[in-house]
């Protein structure tokens, strides 16, 4: 079985913390036609250098119903920097359109298979996976980046046409296991691709 959830697999379930106090389960977002999931950190400079793109790409999105969660699943024994109250310190210093939830067992992480941060997942109306992998080709600098991936996703599947691109590599810095070397993956968790 694949460590990454593969086009048309189901959602999994979750119930997760958030930086504005509540607390998130998948079913809190049954309304949305389409849901993007992403797995991001506060310190990573891959998340840092792509967040005003994924913003963008956010806000263009927002207003056709596509909904938008990061998830946080570091270990802050690896990376202090990105525990809950730095994630709280900066969704209110950048006020990005997601929400931003704290998945501290790393359960969720497990349950869709995130190699990278950022990772994104788009599902659709019925919660299967359309699109895995990264947002753009350049994420730590995107002056240079030639293409969105995720913008292209999303355009396509909203235009009911299949995603031309339903799986690619995410780009970024590992998933920080607990327990584990900074760098370290699971065996299992190879390229997607």
């Amino acid at each position: 079985m694949a460590f990454t959830l593969q086009p048309g697999d189901q959602a999994p379930d979750f119930s997760l913390p958030a930086t504005d106090g509540h607390t998130y389960s998948l079913h809190d977002f049954d309304d949305a036609p389409v849901l993007v999931v992403f797995f991001t950190c506060n310190h990573c400079p891959y998340v840092i250098g792509s967040d005003e793109v994924t913003r963008r790409t956010a806000e263009q999105f927002i207003p056709q119903g596509v909904t938008f969660v990061g998830i946080n699943s570091n270990s802050v024994n690896t990376k202090p920097g990105d525990s809950f109250d730095k994630m709280v310190e900066r969704m209110h210093t950048q006020q990005f359109p997601w929400l931003y939830l704290h998945d501290e067992a790393q359960e969720i992480a497990l349950a869709y298979g995130a190699l990278r941060t950022p990772h994104f997942y788009v599902f659709d109306r019925d919660r299967k996976l359309v699109y895995t992998g990264r947002g753009v080709d350049s994420p730590r600098d995107t002056s240079l980046m030639t293409v969105n991936d995720l913008e292209r996703a999303l355009r396509e599947h909203l235009a009911g046409d299949p995603v031309t691109i339903p799986m690619i590599n995410p780009i970024g810095c590992n998933v920080k296991w607990a327990g584990q070397a900074e760098h370290w993956m699971p065996a299992e968790a190879c390229d997607l691709v």
